[in-house]
């Protein structure tokens, strides 16, 4: 054991020797940091306060904001069609007309009988008056009346759709019945649909829900009609998140005035997020990272790195807002802050794009192992995911 002891004694000294030959600072030798007081090549950004309105861009399918199969609900031989293909029509206007003989005669029997139960019920009563008749005759005679009276508008309901109407306003599509053809109920007929307003159905990813609202402006274009812009809004958000894809629908209404847009169309859209004129220090999300519930970033002050506690904001496409933690002139690392050699106070050397190697990766060709005795909490901290 005092073999050891003398042996342990010994590589500390030489140890302690070394480091005083070399400059290199103990402490960063014990954490892991660059060793001879080599400096970390690392990627670094200046930050400023930027408008923090900027675009969300994805895909998506136009739909129409009403469409239906026109079908009849009743039997019936096809005697007019009062539209042209492709016409537009307003709520109510006639489409087709059926054969109304078999309907009518119906109506016309009803009729009858209603007035022979009105009769009988005017007897039954006159007769219940004198106590000539029982009350329960009395009351039969009014309720067949109310039978009656129910069949009598149950024949004209069956009357009134012998003849088609359009149960909204929009486009007339191609016919599939013709003159004469015997329908049945359920059988399609012809499509209708409303093309102004339009609807656009689109998908975001959970990370950006929180820049969305109903009534957003969208912008939406096609391929069908290069160089033209359509604006609507958001209308509604599903609820729901799609387990699998980690996303949202959404859905816009976008003005279409002279139907240019139609149903099926695979469309471009961009919802513009932020609020105009407002304005903050933003970071590329790479520069983020994370240890538990904090998240920080390493700026460079007098070439060492320097760890800043921060508290992130809005989020746009590939950058982050900083609500605290930062201020403008800060010069973030953005690229080599992950390393397991950079620690509070290392030495930083800021280079180009793509420059920001470990010292022993640029000398030996393969990237260094983390110290053993290296701090843990920077040790730990990993990139500051969407979701956390």
């Amino acid at each position: 054991m005092r073999r050891s002891l003398s042996v342990s004694l010994l590589s500390l000294a030489l140890v302690g020797a070394l480091a005083a030959c070399s400059g290199e600072d103990p402490a960063a030798a014990q954490a892991g940091g660059p060793p001879g007081g080599m400096q970390l090549p690392v990627e670094a950004v200046t930050v400023k306060a930027e408008p923090l309105r900027a675009g969300l861009s994805t895909v998506g399918t136009l739909r129409a904001d009403e469409s239906v199969v026109v079908r009849p609900e009743v039997n019936g031989r096809l005697v007019k069609i009062h539209f042209e293909e492709g016409q537009r029509v307003k709520q109510g206007d006639p489409l087709f007309t059926l054969d109304p003989a078999v309907a009518q005669a119906a109506l016309s029997e009803a009729l009858a009988n209603l007035e022979n139960a009105r009769r009988a019920d005017a007897r039954a009563s006159d007769l219940g008056s004198k106590q000539l008749l029982s009350k329960s005759d009395v009351d039969t005679a009014r309720a067949q009346l109310g039978v009656t009276q129910a069949r009598v508008e149950s024949a004209r309901a069956q009357l009134d759709k012998t003849t088609i109407v359009a149960p909204f306003g929009g486009v007339i599509g191609l016919r599939e019945v013709s003159v004469g053809e015997v329908v049945s109920p359920g059988q399609a007929l012809v499509n209708l649909v409303r093309l102004d307003p339009m609807e656009v159905d689109f998908s975001l990813p959970e990370s950006d829900l929180g820049l969305v609202a109903t009534g957003q402006p969208v912008t939406v274009t096609v391929d069908a009609f290069p160089g033209e812009t359509f604006e609507g809004k958001v209308s509604a958000i599903e609820p729901v998140i799609d387990i699998n894809s980690r996303s949202a629908k959404l859905r816009a209404s976008v003005v279409n005035p002279d139907y240019k847009l139609r149903p099926g169309l695979f469309a471009r859209i961009t919802l513009g997020v932020g609020d105009a004129g407002t304005t903050a220090i933003l970071i590329p999300e790479q520069a983020l990272l994370q240890e538990g519930e904090t998240r920080f970033v390493y700026v460079v002050k007098d070439g060492k790195a320097a760890r800043a506690n921060v508290t992130t904001g809005q989020r746009l496409p590939g950058r982050v807002a900083v609500v605290e933690g930062l201020k403008e002139g800060d010069q973030v690392i953005t690229a080599g802050q992950g390393k397991p050699m950079m620690y509070e106070g290392a030495g930083v050397m800021v280079v180009p794009e793509g420059g920001a190697q470990p010292p022993a990766a640029a000398a030996a060709g393969e990237a260094p192992a983390p110290a053993a005795d290296a701090p843990a909490p920077d040790a730990e901290a990993k990139p500051a995911g969407d979701g956390e």
